[in-house]
Parts: C-alpha cells; sequence; structure tokens
C-alpha cells in the first residue's frame, strides 16, 4: 500500500465523519476541491468535481444548514439524513480511495465510510432529540451551529490535512464514545 493510498483513505474518513454531521457540506468541500484541483478523484468519481456539481452541491448544502436552524424540521431531517449518511459517507470515501482492489476500496467504503458517517448522525439525532425534549427546541439552533462547525472543521482539516482530518475523527468518536457510556442505563456515577 502507497503512501498515496494511505493519505486518501485518511481523506475518506474525514470526509465521511463530516457526512455525519452535515449530508451535503462535506460532499460540497469535495467536490470545491476536485474542481479546483486540489484533489484527483476516482477515474469513475470525476463528475463530482464538474461545475454542475459545485453548484448544486453548493445550493444543497445552504439549504441543508439553514433547515437544521427550523425547529421540528431538524429532527424531521435527522430522520431522513440518517439513512442518506450511510450512502453519501459510502460514496465519499469511494470517490477518493486510490489504487486498491474494488473490493477492498468497497468494503473500506461501506465499514469505515457509511459506518463512521451513521454512527456520528445518529448519535447527533439522538442529541437533538434529547435537546428538544430538554429545552423544548430552544438549543437546537446552538447544536446545529456546533454540528456544522464541526463539519467545516474537518472537512478543511480532511482535504488540506488528511492526518490531521483522521485525528480528529478519532477524538470525535472517543468523545461520542464517553458521552454514549455515561448515558448508558445502569451506569453509577463515581
Amino acid at each position: 500500500m502507497t503512501s498515496e493510498t494511505i493519505i486518501s483513505i485518511f481523506l475518506g474518513i474525514g470526509l465521511a465523519a463530516s457526512v455525519g454531521f452535515r449530508v451535503f457540506l462535506p460532499l460540497f468541500a469535495l467536490s470545491l476541491a476536485s474542481y479546483f484541483g486540489v484533489w484527483d478523484l476516482n477515474e469513475n468519481w470525476e463528475w463530482i468535481g464538474s461545475l454542475v456539481a459545485v453548484l448544486t452541491l453548493g445550493i444543497a448544502t445552504v439549504v441543508e444548514i439553514f433547515a437544521y436552524f427550523i425547529p421540528w424540521l431538524d429532527n424531521v431531517l435527522d430522520s431522513i439524513s440518517v439513512p442518506l449518511a450511510a450512502i453519501a459517507g459510502t460514496a465519499v470515501m469511494v470517490s477518493t480511495i486510490a489504487d486498491l482492489d474494488p473490493v477492498v476500496t468497497w468494503s473500506l467504503a461501506i465499514i469505515a465510510g457509511g459506518g463512521t458517517a451513521t454512527a456520528i448522525k445518529g448519535v447527533g439525532a439522538t442529541g437533538r432529540l434529547a435537546s428538544t425534549a430538554t429545552t423544548g427546541g430552544l438549543a437546537n439552533p446552538v447544536v446545529s451551529t456546533v454540528e456544522t462547525g464541526t463539519a467545516v472543521v474537518v472537512s478543511i482539516a480532511s482535504i488540506f490535512a488528511p492526518i490531521l482530518g483522521a485525528i480528529l475523527v478519532i477524538i470525535i468518536l472517543t468523545v461520542i464514545f464517553r458521552i454514549y457510556r455515561s448515558l448508558k442505563p445502569g451506569k453509577k456515577s463515581t
């Protein structure tokens, strides 16, 4: 496995994690990166770097970001976007992986890309439901801002410093795991 392949895997994992926060934002970031020649995509995925894709994903990103600030619609979007995150996480991963056998590429994409995106989106959706239940939705814009900011930071880090992006993903997953463990029924505080 070459260093280019490893870096492309880090890029894919970072963008897949970002998909867990906002489905379209990392795809838009990847589209821009491809359009401006920052990243070369796999041959079958070069269309992501087209002007039409940049514009379409850009509009979808703006709509998604603002829709998450509308009370009740944010929870509806979460229920729709959990399966979309799995698909988008897989797609973003498979589009970036370089020089691997297709079976390995798709396996990595489904497990690491789709799995990471789905795990983060699932926890985010659960957090938003808890926010809605405990604050009547008043804290949801704060949650949305944090999620969007995290998606932006991880997407940018993944594109320009894929190893840093992968490290951020590990940190995010560690925090999510710790929060999950602290909320598990039967867990006693010490």
